[in-house]
């Protein structure tokens, strides 16, 4: 079964983890923002073009084989492309790239499609755009989509990366950023 029909399978999903009792959403999301978390431009090129996002929920599965896992909300404009691809690329930022999250993340007047003209790019196995002044990047295979509640969460396999300079990586807590 491919990660597609997959994903089509879990359709129902989101009407279940509707139905179980939950705290209140804005609550949940003042909490959160107490947690800090490292920042990330996920990217994606292929057949269905390219495109990127800001994220935060970015965790590593396994390290054999190399796997990690990216949740997108199924409303993201990216979200239809990262599908069809089915390749990603996770970009950890440094400290100092804040204006990069801010592009990638739609705070800026920037459009989808010259976000890219922010920051200097390559390319490693998928395809993907790989930010050199990353403190990593991780180019992914997508291996399976699971859907749970409003998110999809893509689960990839590592077919390269980069390790960029040493220095500190950018964090979100507290709906501001910080450096680590």
């Amino acid at each position: 079964m491919s990660w597609i029909d997959q994903h089509e399978d879990m359709a129902g999903a989101f009407e279940a983890a509707a139905a179980v009792k939950s705290v209140d959403a804005q609550a949940f999301r003042e909490a959160m923002s107490r947690l800090g978390a490292a920042v990330h431009i996920v990217t994606t090129d292929g057949p269905a073009g390219k495109s990127g996002f800001t994220a935060t929920a970015v965790v590593s599965v396994s390290d054999n084989p190399a796997t990690l896992l990216v949740c997108l909300n199924r409303a993201a404009t990216s979200m239809p492309i990262l599908r069809e691809n089915g390749v990603f690329c996770v970009n950890t930022l440094r400290a100092g790239d804040e204006i990069i999250a801010d592009t990638f993340a739609g705070r800026t007047q920037v459009s989808r499609e010259q976000r890219f003209n922010t920051g200097n790019w390559s390319t490693l196995a998928t395809r993907s755009p790989a930010l050199l002044s990353a403190v990593v990047a991780f180019d992914c295979r997508v291996i399976e989509v699971k859907s749970v509640a409003s998110h999809d969460i893509y689960f990839g396999v590592v077919e390269a990366m980069n390790s960029g300079p040493a220095g500190a990586a950018l964090v979100y807590h507290d709906r501001s950023y910080k450096q680590v």
